[in-house]
């Protein structure tokens, strides 16, 4: 049976951190059958739990009727230095592999197929006489390579950023909550653009290590990517940040509310009798408030996670090879 608009608008909205605005996605939802969506990601390593965040809620889109692109973006990976041209061109091959054994229905976009048309950068060069370079640098604060000696290159990034949003014709942008000061770029000069969008923001997991540390995969025990083995999860996830019964900035309880639970109905943590059988869940809500309680331990739920992380990555490593 069809969703309604309000349901489609409650899938949609479950786990993001803000949308901008709500009544211009209702307004959407009433007037546009398949609204076009994307989500942009730099091909400059293997997919990892902070991109899973946003790969579940393209799932959530698709399911509210929404055309999926999602931009291997390898130009804007040159242009932040995450790598010479011949290592992404292979890190793009992979990524549309990995794309592949996922299973999400969408149309692939690769930035250099259509960001060096001379309407495109024309666009560009029109957003950069409207911009500082303060605004520039501002908004590539929290995703630029060694942000302290930026390079003009990463001042052209945000810009192509809101470029790639007009070009592919897309309704929604999506993205963690990092991409924020570059969406609100392209809002804020939707007349020089001549586009508009809404931009809807997913929230950032902990690092594995716990607050304040950076998640990426240069530092050990800080995150996990589908090439991880079993094993390799197993002794990232044992080490990880789950202080008992705290539920703020706690990753593991993020990775089952942003990742997990959207995709399994009910969720099961095996426990010895002894510790009080098995427990079962059918939402997170219900989870946290057990574990906030001091009635989960610590142990139990990383075991939980780690096994269905593995009933999520497995697949993608089977399909992909």
């Amino acid at each position: 049976m069809a969703m309604s608009v309000e349901e489609r608008f409650e899938l949609i909205k479950r786990n993001t951190e803000e949308i901008v605005t709500e009544e211009e996605l209702r307004n959407l939802l009433k007037t546009k059958k398949n609204p076009r969506v994307y989500c942009g990601y730099e091909p400059s390593g293997p997919l990892h739990l902070g991109h899973f965040v946003t790969i579940t809620k393209l799932m959530d889109l698709q399911k509210a009727g929404f055309q999926i692109v999602i931009l291997l973006a390898d130009i804007h990976a040159l242009l932040n230095r995450k790598g010479q041209e011949e290592q992404i061109k292979k890190e793009v091959e992979n990524w549309k592999k990995t794309i592949k054994a996922i299973g999400i229905k969408t149309e692939i976009a690769i930035g250099s197929d259509f960001e060096f048309s001379k309407e495109y950068q024309l666009d560009v060069m029109r957003l950069a006489q409207d911009s500082t370079i303060n605004r520039g640098l501002r908004s590539m604060q929290e995703i630029a390579r060694d942000v302290e000696n930026a390079t003009i290159s990463q001042l052209w990034y945000p810009l192509m950023q809101v470029v790639d949003i007009k070009h592919l014709k897309l309704d929604v942008a999506l993205g963690g909550l990092e991409q924020r000061k570059i969406h609100m770029i392209g809002r804020e000069m939707k007349k020089t653009l001549n586009h508009g969008f809404i931009a809807l923001h997913t929230p950032l997991i902990t690092s594995l290590k716990g607050p304040g540390q950076k998640m990426s995969k240069s530092i050990p025990g800080s995150g996990i990517s589908v090439t991880d083995s079993l094993d390799e999860i197993k002794k990232t996830i044992k080490g990880a940040y789950c202080p008992e019964k705290e539920i703020k900035e706690n990753p593991i309880l993020q990775i089952l509310r942003l990742i997990i639970f959207p995709r399994f109905e009910k969720i099961e943590i095996k426990r010895q009798e002894k510790f009080g059988g098995n427990l079962n869940f059918s939402n997170y809500e219900s989870l946290e408030k057990t574990y906030a309680s001091g009635k989960l331990h610590p142990l139990d739920l990383k075991n939980c996670v780690t096994d269905y992380l593995w009933k999520v990555i497995e697949p993608i490593r089977k399909n992909w090879k």
